[in-house]
């Protein structure tokens, strides 16, 4: 593969003769250049009235390889020949190289120009670009490319500094202005061959040294050239309108300046732009009022680094209410409108700060986050979200702050952390807790009068609050509680089960190890029920007696553990307070164990209890209610039982995610492989 290489214009402000006579003192050998032995003149000529020079001289280099490669090639030196034609009239410098060494082998060509600058004659312009096509050097083709990029690319800067140097001993000899050519009194004939070689100044468009550094950052020499080669192509090839240069150094970035790579993705999301017309998304976009009440994330200044400032209160958020509320199409059109304007103002503060801004900073609050955040179509929304951004806003993200990590974030961190960049995840400082105040927290990345004061902070923040979106403004009703919706919950697994006046619904855990976590998420569907928690160290026995109902009965699949002859406090404990749970909620909640044993979580009906006097047994008083009242709670219900580690979130990493899960990932092939076991274990969130 030819490896090539293309300068951005770097600026001498000097005018061109005092740079060519700065030149010249290179020759014939050059202690500022130490791979540069020597060189001496082949051919040289000129125009009868003087104005083209021709220099054509064999360069004596010793290259940087290893003593055992020099011996295999069976040289200790390389040469090049280098052709240089200056045209005075024209003010311009044009330089040839190539290689005389192994030429059969391997070809390098280079070509250097140094000309006026367009608007200032007072300053010199230089260019440079090369090639590289090792065609085969005994079997170490990769091996001489590697060490033939390094020390190409570790001269060309330095280039430039030997020229200054050389421009301030001039200046320190009293050499300050040279004057320029003029035609001999008697002209003489022109060599128009000769004259043919003159190279003006290069399009007003090319990219400058010093803008690159201004606007763009410190890039290597090689980030230098595939920017500038890749806009090259873009401005002969693409029919539309041309990305601006931060635009194509992300998409560079996110390849890690594969060129072919980053060609590749970055026609992929010129196309798509163009067809969703999303250049024009911040003059054409307006969101819906119920945007602007329920959406709760909005820009804050910014950071310490100059960096924009966008935050996301993520666990205050009704996803699942404005997905129905509005639809997946307008929350995505929403976030390309805030990666817009993030771009919009990564330019103003470049040029208020002064130096180069190119990503924003995001802070997620998190406080609120539950088990309801990981509906189902919510994460599908999320992942298609999270996947357009990738593709077409790479490298936007300077650094993502996570604050107030609940227990359940390993979860969604686990259904998301596949489908982003691993370039991106490094960027991800994760905070449990209070961890995000003091030092190591966010005042070490964002000023403190500038941290909102909903997390101490000084300052007063705009952001939405958010809440629940009314469901009268849901497009469509009574979704949640369809037929449909129900058979896919109790398909996969959560699980359904009746509560019966007399029978409470319960299950058991048993917990081996001392700290681990249970998780649980249950909706109430119908009635009003009762959830408590039970420690025993006894492991209970299912009744048997449950099996003699018929299968159309009413208990349906309710499951009675606690014997009536256990007595509270003294076969059981209680772990967690009762709590009152009506028709129609949402209840997450978790529990971490202090002891091992067997641990039932249990639903009953709520409501008076039942006669202490009576003698029937549990079952009998299900039939017997059953007779008087067909009363019954119905609820759906998943739980979940993790190590306690796999809770814990650490201010600056975060933790492996479920074992579980990390098993089921592995064994998968890729991205999409990925979201459909991940979707597959939120089927029941409907």
């Amino acid at each position: 593969m030819v490896q090539k290489y293309q300068s951005p214009v770097r600026v001498y402000k000097y005018p061109f003769e005092l740079v060519m006579a700065a030149y010249e003192k290179r020759f014939p050998t050059c202690p500022e250049i130490p791979v540069f032995l020597g060189s001496e003149i082949l051919h040289e000529s000129r125009s009868d009235d003087g104005a083209i020079h021709i220099i054509e001289r064999s360069c004596k280099l010793n290259v940087d390889a290893p003593r055992l490669l020099k011996k295999i090639a069976g040289v200790e030196y390389v040469f090049f020949i280098q052709k240089n034609t200056v045209n005075w009239k024209e003010r311009t410098l044009r330089i040839e190289a190539h290689n005389e060494t192994f030429a059969n082998r391997v070809v390098v060509l280079e070509t250097c120009s140094y000309s006026v600058h367009p608007e200032n004659e007072e300053w010199t312009c230089f260019e440079q670009s090369a090639s590289l096509d090792i065609k085969s050097f005994f079997g170490f083709e990769s091996t001489v490319e590697k060490i033939a990029m390094k020390q190409y690319t570790s001269n060309i800067k330095r280039g430039k500094e030997v020229i200054e140097h050389y421009l301030k001993e001039l200046i320190s000899q009293g050499i300050t202005f040279i004057p320029r050519w003029t035609p001999p009194p008697v002209c003489g004939q022109k060599d128009e061959s000769l004259l043919n070689c003159s190279l003006l100044f290069p399009p007003a468009d090319k990219l400058d040294a010093d803008y690159i550094e201004r606007y763009l950052g410190q890039l290597t020499p090689m980030q230098e050239s595939c920017l500038i080669r890749l806009r090259q192509w873009l401005q002969e090839t693409h029919k539309g309108k041309i990305p601006k240069d931060e635009h194509i150094l992300r998409f560079l970035r996110a390849r890690d300046f594969n060129i072919d790579k980053a060609r590749e993705m970055l026609c992929q999301s010129l196309s798509w732009r163009k067809q969703y017309q999303v250049d024009y998304i911040l003059q054409s976009w307006r969101p819906p009022a119920l945007l602007d009440e329920y959406y709760t994330g909005g820009w804050h200044y910014q950071d310490k680094d100059g960096r924009p400032l966008y935050i996301l209160r993520l666990g205050q958020m009704d996803t699942k209410g404005l997905v129905k509320a509005l639809g997946e199409e307008s929350l995505l059109r929403h976030v390309l409108s805030i990666n817009e304007e993030g771009q919009k103002r990564c330019e103003e503060n470049t040029n208020i700060f002064g130096r180069p801004i190119t990503s924003w900073t995001c802070l997620v609050d998190l406080e609120g986050l539950n088990m309801r955040h990981l509906w189902r179509p919510g994460v599908k929304a999320l992942l298609r979200i999270i996947e357009v951004v990738e593709d077409n806003y790479p490298e936007t993200l300077g650094r993502l702050l996570i604050v107030r990590a609940p227990r359940v974030f390993p979860v969604l961190w686990t259904l998301v952390s596949p489908f982003i960049n691993e370039n991106t995840r490094q960027k991800f400082l994760i905070y449990s807790g209070n961890n995000y105040q003091g030092p190591g927290g966010l005042v070490d990345y964002v000023d403190k009068d500038v941290i909102p004061d909903f997390l101490g902070g000084d300052c007063m923040c705009t952001v939405p609050e958010g809440g629940l979106v009314p469901k009268s403004l849901y497009q469509t009703d009574d979704e949640s509680e369809s037929s449909d919706h129900i058979r896919l919950w109790t398909e996969t697994i959560y699980h359904s089960a009746n509560v019966l006046r007399g029978a409470p619904h319960e299950i058991v855990v048993e917990i081996l190890e001392g700290e681990s976590v249970i998780t649980w998420d249950f909706d109430i569907l119908k009635g009003d029920v009762v959830f408590s928690l039970f420690h025993s160290k006894r492991a209970p026995e299912t009744s048997h007696k449950e099996a003699t109902l018929p299968s159309t009965s009413a208990a349906g699949d309710n499951m009675q553990l606690i014997d009536k002859t256990w007595v509270l406090g003294v076969d059981y404990s209680r772990m967690e307070s009762p709590l009152v749970c009506r028709e129609g909620e949402s209840i997450q909640g978790s529990h971490v164990t202090r002891w091992p044993g067997f641990y039932i979580l249990q639903w009953k009906m709520h409501g008076p209890p039942p006669c202490a006097a009576t003698s029937l047994p549990r079952v009998d008083d299900v039939l017997a209610s059953l007779q008087v009242s067909s009363h019954k709670c119905k609820l759906i219900y998943y739980y979940e039982v993790l190590a306690s580690k796999d809770f814990r979130v650490g201010s600056h990493s975060y933790s492996e995610p479920c074992q579980l899960w990390q098993k089921e990932l592995k064994s998968v092939a890729g991205p999409a492989e990925v979201g459909t076991l991940m979707l597959s274990r939120l089927e029941f969130l409907g």
